[in-house]
């Protein structure tokens, strides 16, 4: 998503006002959290939860003061069932006298979650993983040749004094791509490529994945 999304859940009295942003480092939550305290500072309870990375793998889900598991889990499991990252969901609640239960306040956040996430603009983008070949002036023609043969997307290239460039795949195929193009230019089939023994005047380098 490019751009924060909101949505409103009224329960017997209580406010649960949800908002969606997008985030790609722990640091840019913590800002958004200080921000959203500073501009509900008489709500009861600021919940939240985020997926940060290409693999989702970092995350975070917190009930602030609200009973264990009511409020950040529900809404880490939207997060997960909308299959996103790099994303913060934080939903502020403002009491409105009459207690909810667990079921309740769980159907609560979960829905203010829902509704958010629905209500957003979700960008799919695909992930590539991304590398970067050095090679010398020698092997120059057959290197480029074979990167573009190999269906790679050229990122960036710079033929100075040592020679490289920085080429990306889809990373659902970056890694069977890659170890095929390394062994059309050893002059070996993928099944005996192997890179420490086979790279003489050139190497490959893994960058990221993003």
């Amino acid at each position: 998503m490019e751009k924060t999304a909101t949505a409103i859940v009224r329960d017997r009295g209580s406010r649960f006002l949800g908002f969606a942003l997008p985030v790609s480092s722990k640091s840019e939550f913590e800002e958004h959290l200080t921000q959203f305290r500073k501009e509900h500072p008489k709500a009861n309870h600021h919940c939240y939860a985020y997926r940060l990375g290409t693999s989702g793998s970092e995350y975070r889900a917190n009930d602030d003061g609200e009973p264990s598991g009511t409020a950040g889990k529900p809404i880490l499991g939207q997060i997960d069932s909308f299959q996103v990252t790099n994303i913060l969901i934080i939903v502020v609640r403002y009491f409105g006298g009459t207690k909810l239960g667990t079921s309740g306040l769980i159907q609560a956040y979960r829905e203010t979650a829902r509704l958010t996430l629905e209500n957003a603009d979700i960008v799919k983008k695909e992930v590539r993983s991304y590398y970067r070949i050095s090679f010398g002036y020698e092997k120059m023609g057959p290197i480029m040749s074979y990167i573009k043969k190999s269906g790679a997307q050229i990122e960036d290239q710079s033929f100075e004094e040592e020679p490289w460039v920085e080429f990306s795949f889809p990373i659902k195929s970056a890694e069977k791509s890659n170890h095929d193009l390394g062994a059309r230019i050893s002059g070996v089939i993928p099944e005996i490529f192997d890179p420490e023994e086979h790279q003489d005047g050139w190497s490959i380098q893994f960058l990221e994945s993003q």
